[in-house]
C-alpha cells in the first residue's frame, strides 16, 4: 500500500521518505541553511559566468581586421577576366602589416583585466558566504528600498502642462445678510470639529470612530489605510478658508498616500472620492501633487476594464490588477450606478494628461449601453460584464442606479453643453422614469419608486432625494420647453424629502420611507430608520436655492444642520444614529468621509452667495467635488467629435 503523504502544520505537502540506504541520512542537517547557501552559490555562478562571458564575447578588434600571419605584406593571388575572356593573372598588395607586438600587448592587457575581475568576484563571493542570514537580508532590503525610492521618484515626475480652465468663484461667497453669515460660520465650526477630531484620533485611517476615538474603515477601501477622509475633505477645507488644515492634508498626501498596496478596493468609491477629490483639490489650489496622485491612482484602476465587454469590474486589487464583482450582485453583474459614474473624472484625466485612454474607456461604456435594448425604456441596475446582458430587471433612481443618470446630465454640462449625445440619453431616461417610476401619494406627495420586474415598489430611499436637485439642474435645456415642468418636479421632490425629515422625532431623515396605505414618507422597517450623516436632501435644498432663491430651502437646511449638531455631535466628532424616530437614539460610531466632503460642503454653500463656485463654471461630481466646465477653447480633446 502506498504510504500517504504527511501534512505538516503549515499545510505544505511532504512526500514520504524513500526507503533504502539513504533513508538513514539525517535530513534535517542536510537542509540546514540550504536556501542561504543556494542563493550565494547562484551569485558566485553569476560572477563566474560573467567573467568567462566577457572573455569569449567581448568584441575582438582582430576580427574586424585581416588575419595577421606575421608578415608585413600579404600577397593574395588575383585573377581577373580580360578582354575576349582571356585570363590575366597576378597579385594584389593587401596592405601594410599590423604591429604584431602592439596587438599582443592589447591581448595580454585584456587577459589581465579578466583575471583581476575574476579574482575580485571570488573575493566578494567569499565575503558573502561569511555573512550571516540577517546581514544578507539587510542588504537585500536596502537594495529593495533603493529600487522603490527610484520608482517613486520616477512616478512623481511632473505631467506635461495643459491650459488650466478659467477658474471663477473659488474664494468668494461672503453673504451680505449677517444672520446668514452667522449660520455659515456655524457650519464652518462643525467642519472644524469633525476635522480636528479626525486629525486627533483617526489620522491616516480612512474614517473615524468618534466615540471609540480611533480609526475606522470598510470593505470599499480594502484593507489599507488610504486616508479617505483627508482626500475627501480637502476641497471643503479650501472652500471654507481653512488653509492650515488644507496644508496638513496636502502634506500627508505628498508623504504617505501610496496606491501600490495589495488591497482590493471599490472602483466606483475610489473614483468618486479619491480621483474626484484629488482633481478638485488640484483645480482649486494649483498644487501639482494632487494631479500626479490622481493620475497614479487612475492607472491602478484601468485593469478593472479588462473584461470581455469593457464594462469594468466593481472591485480591483491595486497591486495585482485582478478584478471581480460583488458576490450579491445579480449573478456576477456590474452595477449601473458604479460603471456609469466614471465619466466626469475620466474625461478630466484625459484633459490633464493628454492621454485619451481614460476618455475612451468611458465612451466605450456609453456606446455599449446605446446599442442595448431597454425594457420599457428603462436601464436595469445590473449588467453582466462577461456576456453584455442585463441582469435582474430592477430599475432605481436610488442606490444602484442614481448617479448614472446624474452623470449623463453632468457630462453635457461639463462639456459646455456640447455633448448632445449625453443630453439625449438623459432626456430619454427621464421620460421613461417619469412614466414608470414617479407617482403622487394619496396625501399629494410626489415620490420616485423602484421598478422591479414590471411592478412598482412604492418606496423611496434617502439616496433618491438627490433627484430633486438633478431635475432643477437639468431643467434648462430640456426638450419640448419643459424647463418649468422639471423645476417644479424638483421642488416637489424636495418637499417630499423634507417631509421625511419633518415626520421623525429627531428631524433627520430615515434611510428609506414608504408610501403604502396610510403610511407616507415614514420608514416602516427597523433597518431603514437610521441616518448616517447623508447629504442628498441638503444637496437638493442647495440646488433649489440656487435656481429659485426661495428662502424656505435655507430654512429647511438650517433645520437639518441644527438637528445634526444636536443629535449627531459627540465630543470626538459626529456620528450617525440608528433610529431617527427614537428620542434617545444610539450612535453607530462612524464619522463618514462623505459627511465632510458633501453634507457640510452643501450646507456651507447654501449659506453662501451664488458667486462661490457658480454653476455655469463648475460641475460637482457625485461626491460633491467641483470640477470646472471644459470650454471648447480649453479642451485638448479636439479630435473628439462630441467636443468638436
Amino acid at each position: 500500500m502506498t504510504t500517504p503523504a504527511l501534512l505538516p502544520l503549515s499545510g505544505r505537502r511532504i512526500p514520504p521518505r524513500s526507503l533504502g540506504p539513504s533513508s538513514s541520512f539525517p535530513h534535517h542537517r542536510a537542509t540546514l541553511r540550504l536556501s542561504e547557501k543556494f542563493i550565494l552559490l547562484l551569485i558566485l555562478s553569476a560572477f563566474i559566468t560573467l567573467c568567462f562571458g566577457a572573455f569569449f564575447f567581448l568584441p575582438d578588434s582582430s576580427k574586424h581586421k585581416r588575419f595577421d600571419l606575421g608578415l608585413e605584406d600579404v600577397l593574395i593571388p588575383h585573377v581577373e577576366a580580360g578582354e575576349g575572356g582571356k585570363q590575366a593573372g597576378g597579385y594584389l598588395i593587401h596592405g601594410q602589416g599590423r604591429d604584431q607586438h602592439r596587438h599582443r600587448e592589447e591581448e595580454e592587457r585584456l587577459r589581465n583585466k579578466i583575471r583581476a575581475d575574476h579574482e575580485k568576484a571570488l573575493e566578494e563571493a567569499k565575503e558573502k558566504l561569511q555573512k550571516s542570514q540577517v546581514e544578507i537580508q539587510a542588504e537585500i532590503q536596502t537594495e529593495k528600498s533603493k529600487i522603490a525610492k527610484s520608482l517613486k521618484n520616477k512616478s512623481n515626475k511632473p505631467l506635461p502642462p495643459v491650459p488650466v480652465p478659467n477658474l471663477i468663484g473659488i474664494n468668494d461667497g461672503d453673504p451680505v445678510d449677517p444672520n446668514i453669515r452667522e449660520k455659515r460660520d456655524k457650519i464652518k465650526e462643525m467642519m472644524k470639529h469633525a476635522w480636528d477630531n479626525y486629525r486627533r484620533y483617526g489620522w491616516g485611517h480612512n474614517e473615524l470612530k468618534p466615540i471609540g476615538r480611533k480609526g475606522h474603515s470598510t470593505n470599499i477601501f480594502g484593507n489599507s489605510q488610504l486616508g479617505a477622509t483627508i482626500v475627501d475633505a480637502l476641497d471643503t477645507l479650501y472652500i471654507m478658508g481653512l488653509h492650515d488644515e488644507f496644508r496638513e492634508g496636502q502634506e500627508w498626501i505628498d508623504n504617505h498616500l501610496d496606491f501600490s498596496v495589495n488591497s482590493e478596493v471599490s472602483v466606483f468609491e475610489v473614483n468618486i472620492r479619491f480621483i474626484g477629490g484629488l482633481l478638485a483639490a488640484y483645480y482649486l489650489s494649483g498644487q501639482e501633487v494632487f494631479k500626479i496622485k490622481a493620475v497614479q491612482l487612475a492607472g491602478k484602476l484601468l485593469p478593472a476594464f479588462n473584461t470581455p465587454t469593457g464594462i469594468p469590474w466593481a472591485m480591483v486589487n491595486l497591486k495585482s490588477g485582478v478584478g471581480r464583482n460583488w458576490g450579491w450582485a445579480s449573478a456576477g453583474s456590474s452595477i449601473l450606478s458604479e460603471f456609469g459614474t466614471l465619466h466626469m473624472e475620466f474625461v478630466h484625466l484625459s484633459y490633464l494628461t493628454g492621454n485619451p485612454v481614460y476618455y475612451e474607456k468611458v465612451m466605450h461604456i456609453r456606446k455599449l449601453l446605446q446599442k442595448m435594448d431597454r425594457p420599457n425604456g428603462l436601464y436595469p441596475n445590473y449588467l453582466n460584464p462577461r456576456t453584455g446582458r442585463w441582469g435582474q430587471h430592477h430599475t432605481s433612481m436610488g442606490g444602484l442606479g442614481d448617479s448614472f443618470y446624474e452623470y449623463l446630465l453632468k457630462a453635457w454640462l461639463m462639456s459646455d453643453k456640447m455633448d448632445v449625445e449625453a443630453r439625449k440619453m438623459y432626456d430619454d431616461a427621464m421620460e421613461a422614469i417619469e412614466k414608470h417610476l414617479i407617482r403622487k401619494s394619496n396625501g399629494g406627495l410626489t415620490f420616485i419608486g423602484e421598478w422591479k420586474n414590471g411592478h412598482l415598489e412604492r418606496k423611496m430611499g434617502h439616496l433618491t432625494c438627490f433627484a430633486g436637485g438633478m431635475f432643477a439642474l437639468g431643467a434648462d435645456g430640456s426638450r419640448d420647453d419643459k424647463a418649468g415642468h422639471y423645476l417644479q418636479l424638483g421642488a416637489e421632490i424636495a418637499h417630499t424629502c423634507h417631509e421625511s425629515y419633518d415626520r421623525t422625532t429627531l428631524k433627520l431623515g430615515p434611510e428609506a420611507f414608504k408610501f403604502d396605505g396610510g403610511v407616507e414618507a415614514v420608514a416602516v422597517r427597523q433597518n431603514e430608520k437610521y441616518y448616517i450623516l447623508r447629504p442628498e436632501v441638503i444637496e437638493t435644498y442647495w440646488y433649489m436655492w440656487r435656481f429659485t432663491h426661495d428662502p424656505k430651502y435655507r430654512q429647511w437646511g438650517w433645520e437639518a444642520a441644527q438637528a445634526i449638531d444636536k443629535y449627531c455631535r459627540v465630543s470626538g466628532g459626529f456620528s450617525g444614529v440608528k433610529d431617527v424616530y427614537s428620542s434617545a437614539p444610539t450612535f453607530d460610531d462612524v464619522q463618514q468621509s462623505f459627511f465632510l466632503a458633501e453634507t457640510l460642503k452643501y450646507l456651507y454653500l447654501l449659506f453662501s452667495s451664488d458667486d462661490l463656485l457658480p454653476l455655469d463654471h463648475w460641475v460637482f461630481n457625485t461626491e460633491a467635488h467641483p470640477l470646472p466646465v471644459l470650454h471648447l477653447a480649453n479642451t485638448t480633446l479636439s479630435g473628439n467629435h462630441v467636443y468638436r
